[in-house]
């Protein structure tokens, strides 16, 4: 029998050259029993083109938000979008330290004015986080954890995932738990219990061992899954199931 699985978060807005399309990819993630997909925006013109893969799309839904390269051009816009029936998130928002394409204050600023506007909206909030655990903390601590936040592509250790974990949030993991330089992550997710733990591909980037170095794409959550319920110490149906029941309390999706 084939696993029901949702990947809950991938960006279905992309249009390169010679990439698959949207259809070609949903069909081949059907496929293999991914019958759902989380699409992320990361600035204004991703956010709008992701509502609309959601409307044309069954098992589809959206975020909304500025990720933290773009921060500097701040969030004109992106309140307009949130009351569309696809979104079902605000995000990707946070840190970015490693790059720092958008200066720290502006980041700052805009991370937490998404956090308010997750609140203000009753949305699940989306973080992105790099090089930055103390930075994400310390805005946590100031402003408060939305009640469903998701710290997507989790790369921390055991010990950001307890911290995480304790403040309520949802740990998702990407194609990064399969590389071989990564075992604080898979140790964090032995960390991970049952109810908190989602799956993602974060596509079309961080594709999973053994497709690295090629596009990533929805189709490859169960290869992420398998790694992420050895990792954990689960039978892999549980984890199919409670990476859908997750998702859909997070996202408010229907059962």
């Amino acid at each position: 029998m084939t696993l029901r699985w949702i990947d809950d978060h991938c960006h279905l807005d992309r249009s390169d050259d010679g990439s698959p399309s949207v259809d070609e990819l949903l069909v081949a993630a059907r496929a293999v029993g991914v019958e759902r997909c989380i699409t992320v925006g990361c600035d204004l013109v991703t956010s709008l083109e992701g509502i609309e893969v959601a409307r044309s799309h069954e098992g589809v839904w959206a975020t909304v938000g500025v990720h933290p390269h773009e921060a500097a051009g701040g969030l004109d816009g992106i309140e307009e979008l949130l009351a569309a029936p696809e979104v079902v998130a605000v995000g990707e928002c946070g840190f970015d330290l490693h790059y720092e394409h958008s200066p720290r204050d502006s980041q700052a600023e805009v991370f937490a004015a998404q956090i308010a506007l997750a609140k203000a909206h009753d949305l699940a909030l989306v973080v992105h986080t790099r090089s930055a655990w103390a930075e994400t903390f310390a805005m946590f601590d100031e402003v408060g954890m939305p009640e469903r936040t998701v710290i997507h592509c989790f790369t921390g250790g055991p010990e950001e995932a307890r911290r995480c974990l304790d403040l309520g949030a949802f740990l998702s993991f990407s194609g990064i738990i399969t590389f071989k330089g990564a075992p604080e992550v898979r140790e964090a997710a032995a960390r991970c219990p049952l109810d908190r733990v989602l799956v993602e591909t974060d596509a079309p980037w961080l594709a999973p061992v053994p497709h690295r170095g090629r596009p990533n794409e929805p189709a490859f959550v169960p290869l992420v899954a398998e790694t992420l319920a050895d990792a954990m110490g689960a039978q892999l149906g549980a984890l199919a199931e409670a990476t859908w029941a997750n998702a859909a309390r997070v996202y408010r999706l229907p059962i």
